[in-house]
């Protein structure tokens, strides 16, 4: 009897009515109001479906691709004042349409909308994606739309309609000064549904020079929250952007809309389902060349010796 009831107590907490989606670091038998990740086909179906975000990129398995030139940034370097606001979910920040992306294998340009972001908890693993298994403490996505739409909500209708540049973040012994506007803001939004003014700040900031950004994966995929529209093409650039411990953890300070504390902000990985995933450089070409050129200073010793 008691065997049943645990099992039948189980099952209406996994499944009991919800008003809202949210993550696993979420998710209790307390909390009813809350749908976690393995439950969102329940939300939006189509987080069922076979082309989900994100993945884990397994680089030997990569096709590499020349047709990927560099990303053309088009005003990223425009300093602007926004608002950056708590949505409950996550940190996000509206953005000037102004700022566009074309080029490298992109179906036409593509016009900013907003960037948020995943992290984990106290600067632990917090990345969506993952490379060779490897979780990193946060990721950056900058949402872009195709410029003949009005919106993220209109262009998810295309399978290409919306373009997602993915940023993976390391920690460093020093602090990133280019990241103190967003970090000084957070005491400021920790509560949901708050907001407060970004002022100053351009994208180029917040990222990497240009010419660090030339090796980059581009996949197939889907929104990581409901709805989870397949309509991404996903731009997941290899080298990370650094910020100190503490300014990785400051975003842990902040507080999801049930009221618990905002860590570990990621979708699990999702299913990669035959979908290939091209590299903008020869994975093997840069292996081949590591080892010619150990080869070579090996060789160089020996006569030296």
């Amino acid at each position: 009897m008691n065997v049943l009831w645990f099992s039948l107590l189980a099952i209406l907490c996994k499944f009991a009515s919800s008003a809202d989606w949210c993550y696993q670091s979420q998710v209790s038998c307390s909390n009813h109001s809350c749908i976690g990740p393995d439950d969102w086909a329940s939300v939006a179906a189509e987080c069922g479906n076979a082309k989900q975000s994100p993945i884990n990129i397994v680089t030997n398995k990569t096709v590499f691709d020349s047709h990927l030139t560099p990303v053309q940034f088009t005003g990223y370097q425009e300093t602007i004042t926004t608002l950056i606001k708590n949505n409950g979910h996550t940190v996000q920040v509206n953005l000037p349409d102004t700022a566009t992306i074309s080029g490298a294998k992109l179906e036409s340009s593509y016009k900013a909308q907003q960037l948020h972001l995943h992290w984990g908890k106290n600067g632990g693993p917090g990345s969506e994606h993952t490379i060779d298994g490897e979780k990193y403490p946060m990721e950056l996505h900058i949402v872009h739309i195709k410029e003949k739409y009005n919106s993220v909500d209109e262009a998810i209708v295309d399978p290409s309609g919306v373009a997602v540049l993915g940023f993976f973040y390391e920690e460093s012994q020093t602090a990133n000064k280019k990241y103190d506007g967003i970090i000084n803001s957070l005491k400021n939004i920790t509560h949901p549904g708050t907001n407060a003014t970004l002022a100053d700040v351009s994208l180029d900031m917040l990222i990497l020079p240009h010419n660090e950004l030339e090796r980059y994966f581009r996949y197939q995929g889907s929104l990581t929250t409901p709805g989870c529209s397949e309509a991404v093409v996903w731009t997941i650039f290899e080298k990370a952007i650094p910020l100190s411990k503490e300014q990785l953890s400051a975003f842990s300070n902040l507080m999801f809309s049930d009221g618990t504390a905002m860590v570990n902000t990621y979708r699990p990985i999702q299913l990669r389902s035959g979908r290939q995933v091209s590299y903008s450089r020869s994975y093997v070409f840069c292996v081949s060349t590591a080892l010619l050129v150990s080869s070579v200073l090996t060789s160089f010793y020996v006569l030296t010796v």
